[in-house]
């Protein structure tokens, strides 16, 4: 019977592979009412971690078109790794939960996860094991054709091709590059693909979560922890992990390239293992939206920091989803009761991980009883707050109701 379920869950997800704006498909849910009602007492969720690579020696100031060419993280990439490792742990998050961790053929990503995994375990190393990563061509980093391997900021890239051309490689959904000779340097034989645009690398990547990691973390029996309390950890790179956030978050195509996805933060998707999909409550707006909940600590308060700042996906998305009158203003209790609405969101939701409660419970504080705000003060104001923010326990503790 166990069998059978894995294999008609495979075969409704393989049914039809969603584009980035298709919001007609999403993971299976029962129709079956008495099952659903049977199921209402517990929800089983199943925790699934996206972990983009730490830095490798092509990222940075002088960044290059890296792809699907092999380079070795740099030091900090290493500590970042580590670091990533440890923060989940301090949430509680222990090695021995991590079912299976998957990760690219390309070492920088699968270093990053051994190293990741290995900070979990702390000083129980025994529960955990590097058999238990599975390696994915398919989790490869978007291939960039003949470009692979040049500066971004090469100056002969738009004299030859025009500056939009470039642009729209790097930024559109269907873009390609030229595609690659087989004398190139980098040139790598079949799978690897002559180029991609990132919804070409959407397609196989989809492949891969329907195929391989959706079984693990619904299905698949003979595991170290039962599905409704396993977690899978994914570690990969910037495209292949942007395009897993498009399709659970139905990301509109015009927004897609705005997905910011940093070195070594852990991102937590959480989901209704009978439904399949996130439990945790979608910050929704006309800017997109995010069922996430990113980890941040002292070492990544950076780059998550500009994640919210002015401008922010998550600053706009937060306002928009507290503005219930959609006048374009929040008031004290309009934040207090989203907050409210965002710590009800499962029992399973871990609210040290979710820096929007941290900064709306901050703003909540200092607004005034008659005060109202716009979303250009909002999003001051969420700067100023994050920048104040110290990243521990007790700035997201609940112990006592808010208000």
């Amino acid at each position: 019977m166990a069998a059978a379920a894995t294999i008609a869950g495979r075969r409704f997800l393989c049914r039809s592979r969603p584009s980035f704006v298709d919001r007609t498909s999403q993971f299976p849910t029962p129709c079956n009412n008495t099952f659903i009602a049977n199921q209402v007492q517990r929800r089983e969720v199943s925790t699934l971690i996206l972990i983009r690579h730490g830095q490798s020696l092509w990222n940075g100031p002088s960044a290059r078109f890296t792809g699907w060419c092999d380079i070795p993280l740099t030091v900090r990439g290493r500590v970042e790794a580590v670091a990533a490792g440890q923060l989940m742990r301090s949430r509680g998050i222990k090695a021995s939960s991590v079912c299976v961790a998957f990760s690219s053929e390309l070492q920088r990503a699968h270093e990053t996860c051994e190293l990741a995994l290995a900070s979990m375990a702390g000083h129980e190393q025994e529960t955990w094991s590097s058999e238990r990563i599975r390696r994915d061509w398919r989790l490869n980093e978007r291939h960039y054709g003949a470009v692979q391997g040049l500066f971004k900021n090469d100056s002969t890239l738009a004299e030859k091709h025009g500056a939009d051309k470039v642009m729209e490689w790097r930024r559109s959904l269907h873009g390609r590059p030229p595609p690659m000779e087989q004398d190139h340097e980098y040139y790598l034989p079949p799978p690897a693909p002559l180029t991609e645009s990132l919804a070409d690398c959407q397609t196989r990547v989809m492949g891969c979560f329907e195929d391989t990691i959706a079984p693990a973390l619904f299905d698949e029996e003979g595991l170290p922890v039962p599905p409704d309390d396993r977690t899978i950890i994914v570690v990969a790179h910037a495209n292949t992990i942007r395009s897993l956030i498009a399709y659970f978050d139905e990301v509109p195509e015009d927004q897609v390239s705005q997905i910011y996805v940093p070195n070594s933060v852990p991102i937590l998707y959480r989901f209704e293992r009978t439904t399949r999909k996130p439990v945790s409550t979608k910050l929704q707006s006309s800017h997109g939206g995010s069922h996430a909940r990113w980890m941040i600590s002292s070492e990544n308060h950076q780059i998550v920091r500009d994640a919210v700042s002015t401008g922010g996906m998550l600053t706009r998305a937060l306002f928009d989803a507290m503005d219930v009158t959609q006048d374009r203003a929040l008031c004290r209790a309009e934040i207090e009761a989203g907050v409210r609405e965002l710590m009800k969101d499962s029992e399973h939701e871990t609210q040290s991980d979710c820096v929007v409660i941290g900064l709306a419970k901050k703003l909540a504080r200092e607004l005034g009883e008659d005060e109202t705000i716009t979303l250009q003060e909002f999003e001051r104001r969420t700067a100023l707050a994050y920048e104040g923010l110290q990243c521990n326990e007790s700035d997201f503790a609940n112990e006592e109701p808010f208000p």
